[in-house]
């Protein structure tokens, strides 16, 4: 489970050390630290003291938080911490978090305060899939004064962090001013805000599965291709939630708050050949002929970069894609690897008089982002081949004569 030190992670470490159960299926404590407050080393000391009088192994995972994230320092610790997590989950593994009701109640209000959608208000899920493994937080029911008594009762001792004391950060500021002022008048806001998040979250679920339905009627046979003309016809609302869950399946960045509306605006109303996108957090739509093609964003080959190649071993590319031949020892004399130029022709197999390479690749169906990364083969100004898209008639001859083939790997995604 997560072990902060606060009160709720010490009082579930707690509870689930007397269960035997817990402890037969290898119950185990994770600390994260951010290294962002001088009492840090301090608090893993505390975790560690607390695991050891329990019998729990504890692990201590040092995390970078990316203070200059632009996502202010809560979301880049959380994003850090989110990271260890996955890093420590194993294959079919629970990971056990202790937020609470009061923990709940606060997500959807600062959701709500966001303009979110069903999907966003259902908040925090009991249980939901993550990384290798799963969450589960089995305290959504109780409010943070019974996980108190509990604390209370059995001696236990937790680290207060000074910076949750600080009402410059949204979370605290709901939680010190806002819900004390709501609970006067309604006693009951915190347990109202739970259900409401948790009807949201059935809602959101039934929308799930009907999104679903919708996205494989417009996909291709190639997941990152969207059927221009099948997702306009979907009415506006359903086709937003389906462009959102396309991108979520591709594990691209979440669209941000107007991607909707841009892609709607830019992409769908545009002309078929106008060649538009839409980019965000270094992915990137587009738009092109009759299909949206989604993808991270990949710059183009260097224009004037070339490289001999003899073909004996695979042939690094600077974007980090691989050129290898396979299936003979190499070229009968070294060819040039290059960039497209411009103006290129190309004989093809079984034609007599050359193609420009550019309508060549177009009636391929090649878009034009990918034109731009394709590697091109020559040899005495000759082009053989783009990549292993398209070969030349004496290249092809050549190849097939010797059992060979050239394979062409993109560069793979970037990591996030």
């Amino acid at each position: 489970m997560a072990l902060s030190g606060g009160l709720d992670s010490c009082v579930l470490l707690h509870a689930l050390a007397a269960l035997p159960t817990a402890r037969a299926r290898g119950l185990r404590a994770l600390h994260v630290h951010h290294g962002l407050h001088a009492q840090a080393d301090a608090w893993s000391m505390h975790c560690q003291v607390l695991c050891d009088a329990l019998d729990v192994s504890l692990r201590i995972a040092r995390v970078e938080v990316d203070r200059d994230s632009g996502t202010g320092i809560e979301a880049a610790a959380r994003h850090a911490r989110h990271g260890a997590f996955e890093a420590e989950l194993g294959t079919d593994q629970v990971l056990v978090l202790a937020h609470h009701r009061d923990d709940q109640a606060e997500t959807f209000l600062l959701r709500a305060l966001r303009a979110s959608g069903a999907d966003g208000l259902g908040a925090m899920r009991r249980r939901r899939t993550f990384g290798r493994g799963r969450l589960w937080r089995p305290l959504l029911d109780h409010p943070r004064t019974a996980l108190l008594e509990y604390a209370q009762a059995h001696g236990l001792r937790w680290i207060d962090d000074p910076t949750n004391a600080d009402p410059s950060l949204d979370r605290n500021f709901l939680r010190h001013r806002v819900l004390p002022l709501l609970r006067e008048r309604w006693p009951q806001a915190d347990a109202a805000f739970a259900v409401s998040a948790a009807l949201c979250a059935e809602a959101a679920t039934l929308l799930a599965d009907e999104d679903a339905h919708a996205l494989a009627g417009v996909r291709s046979v190639d997941p990152n291709a969207l059927d221009v003309d099948r997702l306009q016809a979907l009415p506006r609302p359903r086709r937003a939630r389906v462009l959102r869950r396309w991108i979520e399946t591709l594990a691209l960045p979440p669209l941000p708050a107007q991607g909707v509306a841009r892609i709607e605006h830019d992409l769908l109303a545009a002309a078929p050949d106008s060649d538009a996108a839409f980019a965000w957090s270094g992915a990137v739509v587009r738009r092109w002929r009759d299909i949206l093609h989604a993808d991270w964003r990949r710059e183009p080959l260097p224009k004037d970069w070339t490289s001999g190649w003899d073909g004996r071993a695979p042939l690094a590319l600077p974007d980090g894609g691989e050129l290898t031949l396979e299936g003979t020892a190499g070229f009968d004399e070294p060819v040039r690897v290059h960039a497209r130029e411009g103006g290129e022709r190309i004989v093809l197999p079984g034609r007599g008089h050359t193609h420009a390479l550019k309508h060549a690749l177009q009636d391929l169906g090649v878009p034009p982002w990918e034109r731009t990364r394709l590697p091109l083969l020559s040899s005495h100004d000759t082009l053989l081949a783009a990549g292993d898209l398209l070969y030349s008639a004496v290249f092809d001859a050549w190849l097939r004569a010797r059992g060979a083939r050239l394979v062409w790997a993109p560069a793979s995604a970037p990591t996030a």
